[in-house]
């Protein structure tokens, strides 16, 4: 294995430990949050954009993932119609508010905002227009990144100001952590690694909360076990998902 590799990894790993190892007082509520949607029947929906979007398709239709999760998706910002354009995009206001109008996000539902910097228009105004709409907004962000930039926004806010709780992912201001030389590129992001992991924790340990009394959730296995489509089939026709 390379030094490159084993530093990537070092960093990884690092960040994870750290995560589980803080004060876990907004992860519990998160985990509350999210419980307390399921057991009323309600949608936890998860947005963002550019990479960030790749957490909102982790988290959707997923084998070992919850069934009630809708990924809020525009395509104009998921890179691959076109990246620049994307990055334009993600900073201008309105869109958030006009993507809505295809959610029926409503009071009861918990809604997954994440943007590694959360400086840009789309996920602050998503994240004010769902709280508006009575959802508690729950916010995947790096609190150092977020902290050492300014808003994009109009107002001046940034997402982990906005939110109602705040889970932090660790990530160093830029995302890129591991330096190729003394005096060369820095690669290695990690926030879509740090962020799959919170979101399936969260999900995965609400289930776990209301297992605990009880309440069974439905939850994806893979299609590609032996009845998984039909499985899943009737999960999506039981509760209208997917």
């Amino acid at each position: 294995m390379g030094r490159f590799t084993q530093a990537y990894r070092d960093v990884i790993v690092q960040a994870l430990d750290r995560f589980v190892a803080s004060p876990d007082d907004d992860f519990n509520r998160g985990c509350d949050a999210v419980a307390s949607a399921l057991a009323a029947d309600r949608i936890i929906y998860v947005a963002g954009s550019g990479h960030s979007h790749l957490i909102a398709e982790e988290a959707f239709y997923r084998a070992g993932g919850v069934a009630a999760v809708q990924a809020i998706l525009d395509p104009d910002l998921m890179l691959h119609v076109s990246a620049t354009r994307s990055s334009a995009l993600e900073r201008e206001a309105g869109r958030a508010e006009a993507l809505l109008a295809n959610y029926p996000v409503a009071a009861g539902d918990v809604v997954i905002v994440v943007s590694n910097s959360g400086r840009n228009a789309f996920p602050i105004e998503m994240a004010l227009a769902c709280r508006s709409r009575g959802a508690s907004v729950i916010a995947i962000t790096s609190l150092r990144h977020s902290r050492s930039v300014g808003s994009l926004y109009p107002s001046g806010q940034r997402l982990f100001e906005v939110a109602d709780i705040i889970l932090d992912n660790g990530a160093v201001p830029g995302d890129a952590s591991v330096a190729i030389a003394p005096h060369g590129p820095v690669m290695g992001p990690t926030s879509t690694i740090l962020g799959a992991f919170i979101i399936n924790a969260l999900l995965a340990e609400a289930t776990a909360r209301l297992a605990d009394r009880g309440i069974a959730i439905d939850v994806y296995q893979s299609a590609n076990t032996t009845n998984g489509d039909t499985a899943a089939a009737a999960i999506a026709a039981a509760g209208n998902r997917a």
